[in-house]
């Protein structure tokens, strides 16, 4: 009797330390978020339908001038009474200029702001998210994976308006290693549906937060993925649901979030 009970009590140790170190992904072995750039209007007339007909959101970030969204705010109200993410992708989308970036328009070189500046710009496209969602919480995308002003991480002194913000380098991680502050996203241009698909099974495998980072579906942006391929991702989410725990940007950086904070916790 006494060795039923220590192994019963073993059992039940070793399971609760390990429900401890797994994030909550509601029974998934992995989190996806699929998350778009630039407020393109193929986001709503491509992207979208793709992923409403699979029942599966995705997070849009939104640059305050860009045409695709003056033109469609309607359509982003609706997408975002849907379910979908609205996040912040700033007011002008500045970026730092240079050699390969004859693009960067000197206006909005980011290269030439000031903190000041910057900080009110995105504190402007809160504001103005709000008004279209009239959602408090939000996520933040750095336009062209750039933080940096006057030498500084512009993000630092806005981290609290957000949940977390989402950066460039094509890594997948384990929930415990992640950097709210510059999440980890798969730049998608050119990929086929079964180089993204391969990407999904890694994670599942891992155990790990796989970002998608899309512009272009089907035309509209240099960086692009052909319509076909990003449905094909999109069934493969939906087969596999599962397995696979698809949710915003913002849900799954809550998730992260709360694991690590219970870890932490813990380790006291």
């Amino acid at each position: 009797m006494k060795t039923i009970r220590l192994t019963l009590l073993t059992l039940f140790t070793t399971t609760g330390l390990f429900a401890q170190n797994l994030p909550d992904w509601h029974g998934r072995k992995c989190a996806v978020a699929l998350t778009y750039d630039d407020a393109l209007q193929v986001h709503l007339d491509k992207a979208i339908p793709a992923l409403d007909a699979a029942g599966l959101k995705g997070t849009f970030y939104l640059a305050g001038n860009f045409p695709g969204l003056k033109a469609r705010i309607a359509d982003w109200k609706r997408a975002a009474a849907n379910g979908h993410e609205l996040g912040n992708h700033t007011l002008f989308h500045p970026c730092a200029g240079g050699p390969g970036r004859e693009w960067v328009k000197p206006a909005h070189d980011l290269n030439s702001y000031t903190m000041a500046r910057i900080l009110d710009e995105v504190r402007m496209t809160n504001t103005l998210l709000e008004v279209m969602d009239s959602q408090k919480d939000r996520t933040f995308a750095f336009p062209c994976g750039d933080r940096m002003v006057e030498g500084k991480n512009y993000y630092d002194p806005i981290k609290n308006d957000f949940v977390a913000a989402r950066g460039v380098i094509s890594r997948m991680q384990k929930a415990e290693n992640i950097d709210l502050t510059n999440v980890d996203a798969y730049v998608i241009n050119g990929q086929t549906g079964e180089q993204m698909i391969d990407l999904v099974k890694q994670a599942i495998a891992t155990n790990s937060v796989l970002v998608f980072l899309f512009h272009g579906v089907g035309g509209e942006h240099n960086l692009n993925v052909d319509e076909a391929e990003h449905k094909k991702l999109v069934q493969f989410l939906k087969q596999h649901e599962k397995e696979v725990w698809t949710a915003s940007f913002l849900d799954v950086a809550r998730s992260v979030k709360t694991f690590q904070q219970t870890r932490q916790t813990t380790a006291k």
